[in-house]
């Protein structure tokens, strides 16, 4: 039995659920953490334009990974989405690329806004907009949220949105504390361009949502369920590629002061060490959505819709451990990092609240 039947099993067996739902919950975790680290050796790169360490860590992580993972697992690569309907492979494409348009728009968020409220309420609007909109989309939304285990997951996440809140806030405090300045701090346009790249990234929720049909064609074709969300992605991402990978390259065709000639120009150590650090941050932003399709398979197919707000919530847990851990906040007060810890039980609570209503 292979390891994807044995999730199917107890997800089916009512003694061995509470399993099922600590180890979605954990891969969930796995790649939140992916997520949360991948920038830290992208943050290394010297003496290139940002655009041209954006690019090439999209090129593997948009692109070369998902459509090399999905010709392993898929029997027939080319056959298996010529089989799929035209609109739908255009309809995830184009939730992909809405999603590209919010991960654009997020540098413009914290530029108004500052890092930590910016990130705060974009990914609080992604982590409401991407779990509520696609079962209310389908009708099932008082289906899902009428039962008692529906209860106890909405509960989750409005404890999810707090702990958001309060990890944020923690984070401005840090910034105040450090002299961290916003030059061109604008509350209103801020909150607006915030709330804009939050709906927009909860493209990459509805795409998973819309290729519900290709990942059922991947299991039917006997991909293991725990990779069987992957061929989806070759959809979403590329999508999301297309958006990101034009912006990066007409910015350096166009801007003055940056270009791919002028980054390549660089003596071949610097070229060899930046494009290293970028693909190992390009591997890392992956990983988060290849552990996504494992802690996905052991999660209920009933509260589906769970998975998105695990995975933004753990995201923002993470992303406050590894700045811990990275010393960034060293030099700051007690107060912002009692309520960086008291931001991050919370988040841990709303997980257990999830947890408790997927088991009942």
């Amino acid at each position: 039995m292979t390891a994807g039947q044995e999730a199917g099993v107890t997800k089916g067996n009512g003694d061995g659920m509470p399993i099922a739902i600590l180890a979605g919950i954990g891969w969930h975790t796995v790649g939140a953490a992916c997520a949360a680290s991948f920038y830290a050796p992208i943050e290394k790169v010297r003496n290139w334009s940002w655009e041209t360490t954006w690019a090439l860590m999209g090129f593997f992580s948009w692109i070369l990974l998902p459509v090399t993972m999905s010709y392993i697992l898929l029997p027939n690569f080319f056959g298996f989405y010529a089989s799929q309907p035209c609109s739908l492979l255009l309809r995830v494409a184009v939730f992909g690329a809405m999603w590209g348009v919010g991960n654009v728009s997020y540098g413009l968020t914290m530029r108004y806004l500052g890092m930590s409220l910016g990130i705060g309420v974009a990914i609080g609007v992604t982590l409401v907009v991407g779990t509520l909109v696609p079962p209310a989309l389908h009708g099932q939304f008082i289906a899902k949220f009428s039962s008692r285990g529906g209860l106890w997951s909405m509960a989750g996440i409005v404890v999810a949105l707090i702990g958001v809140a309060i990890v944020s806030y923690a984070g401005h405090q840090k910034e105040e504390q450090l002299g961290a300045e916003v030059k061109e701090f604008n509350v209103m346009l801020g909150l607006a361009l915030a709330v804009l790249c939050g709906i927009f990234s909860a493209g990459f929720s509805f795409g998973l949502d819309a290729a519900t049909p290709i990942w059922n064609a991947a299991k039917d074709l006997g991909v293991n369920p725990l990779f069987a969300r992957i061929p989806c992605y070759v959809l979403i991402m590329g999508g999301g590629a297309i958006v990101n990978l034009t912006y990066c390259f007409t910015r350096l065709a166009f801007k003055k002061g940056i270009s791919l000639r002028a980054d390549l120009a660089q003596p071949k150590a610097t070229i060899l060490r930046n494009a290293g650090l970028a693909v190992v941050g390009g591997v890392m932003w992956y990983l988060q959505f290849f552990f996504y399709s494992w802690g996905e398979a052991n999660i209920p197919v009933r509260l589906d819709y769970v998975n998105w707000m695990l995975h933004m919530s753990i995201y923002v847990l993470c992303g406050g451990l590894v700045g811990l851990a990275l010393g960034e906040w060293a030099g700051v007060g007690k107060r912002p990092i009692r309520l960086l810890w008291a931001g991050i039980l919370v988040i841990i609570v709303a997980a257990n609240l999830v947890g408790l209503g997927m088991a009942s």
